[in-house]
């Protein structure tokens, strides 16, 4: 048995970064960028108006009121041709292009239109309600750093500077095995001494959240013919993850044939709880984490082990964010294995409280949870008010 931090040593020391791809911008939301994104436009092109109103020249505002000619209009994408002229005025839409001559904008608010005259109130402020030229972003400006991921709001300010497409980071896939004649798929009709296979499909989601592409391989039955054939069928996954089927009982036989299919073992236990069956290889088709079956387990070990490990395939780091809060109740003393502890955490209070339900197959338990306490190993008894350290479940 070896501690988590090596464990997350290990794995990361035999994953490596995917390399990057070209992709365009309708395909690119949440992607993560390989490659800077430079500027490919200036934001506004031209100078524009920031208000509905009218273009003027802030010297004819020197007198008040002020009564000007409309000499006609600028749209957005519509500009006015020509020179604006001492003693006249241009109506003009938030966007529209600043005309030659114009220097001020006054809002809609503050003028009278009779035909073709307009009042205006405004006194002289040259620069008023117009945004200049480059005032967002510059041609040749470095707008995104690589490394980052490309949200929403980054897509469109990638896109509205003139970019279409974007050097990103590969998105790993990872081949998702259940193993156990125990499961059934959701829709199914268990047997009484059946379970839904409910742990894959979490962990789906999971890896979609953390930027990786799933590959469900479907469920592995408790035969040495059966789970070769599941575990050739991940030649196109960078990361197979595995779930049950390695412990020592006469149907557990996902080991074995790991090993008898040339597969080397890089560690076969971790002293964590819940997770002590976590064991991680390498077959020539790849890395693979073997997660346990329990569901609470393969869930709290993922967030260790396979969120880090997607990340650095996908070309960026990911370190476990421990955060501190105030125990609200006693905990028990910690026994011979780094211990994450359901909990609850309220921000409000800092405080944070244990689930009563600790077993490694509760599920509710860990859906009431909003955070995992630490427990070093031989970790004393904690009292109320006593620091703890945390991550969040997010």
């Amino acid at each position: 048995m070896i501690s988590l931090a090596e464990a997350q040593r290990r794995v990361l020391e035999r994953v490596t970064p995917l390399g990057s791809e070209q992709i365009g911008h309708e395909r690119a939301l949440n992607r993560r960028l390989a490659a800077p994104v430079i500027a490919a436009r200036t934001q506004p092109p031209v100078d524009v108006s920031a208000m509905d109103g009218y273009a003027v020249r802030a010297a004819d505002l020197t007198a008040q009121p002020a009564e000007l000619a409309l000499a006609g209009e600028s749209a957005a994408g519509h500009a006015f041709a020509e020179t604006l002229r001492a003693g006249q005025c241009l109506r003009i839409s938030t966007g529209a292009a600043i005309p030659a001559g114009a220097d001020q904008v006054v809002i809609q608010e503050n003028t009278t239109r009779a035909s073709d005259r307009v009042t205006l109130t405004d006194g002289p402020a040259p620069g008023r309600h117009i945004r200049r030229a480059g005032l967002d972003f510059r041609d040749g400006d470095t707008l995104l750093a690589a490394g980052v991921q490309l949200t929403a709001e980054r897509l469109a300010l990638a896109v509205g500077a003139g970019v279409s497409g974007f050097d990103v980071f590969q998105q790993p896939v990872v081949g998702i095995l259940s193993t156990g004649d125990e499961l059934v798929e959701p829709g199914q009709a268990p047997a009484a001494d059946q379970i839904y296979n409910s742990v894959s499909h979490a962990l789906r989601g999971l890896v979609e959240n953390w930027g990786g592409q799933p590959r469900y391989l479907g469920i592995a039955r408790d035969n040495e013919t059966d789970v070769a054939m599941k575990l050739a069928s991940a030649v196109e996954c960078d990361l197979l993850v595995t779930i049950g089927g390695a412990s020592v009982g006469d149907h557990d036989h996902l080991r074995r044939v790991f090993s008898e299919r040339g597969g080397q073992l890089v560690f076969e236990k971790v002293a964590v709880k819940p997770g002590k069956p976590t064991w991680f290889g390498a077959m020539e088709t790849g890395p693979v984490l073997g997660l346990p079956g329990n569901p609470v387990s393969a869930l709290v070990m993922a967030r260790l082990l396979l969120r880090p490990a997607l990340a650095r395939l996908g070309g960026t780091e990911h370190t476990t964010a421990f955060r501190t809060a105030s125990l609200s109740q006693s905990l028990d003393a910690n026994g011979d294995r780094e211990t994450f502890v359901r909990a609850h955490f309220d921000p409000a209070s800092n405080q944070i409280a244990p689930d009563t339900n600790q077993d490694s197959s509760a599920l509710s338990a860990l859906v009431r949870s909003n955070a995992l306490i630490r427990r070093e190993i031989n970790a004393p008894e904690g009292q109320a008010g006593d620091p703890v350290e945390f991550v969040a479940l997010d």
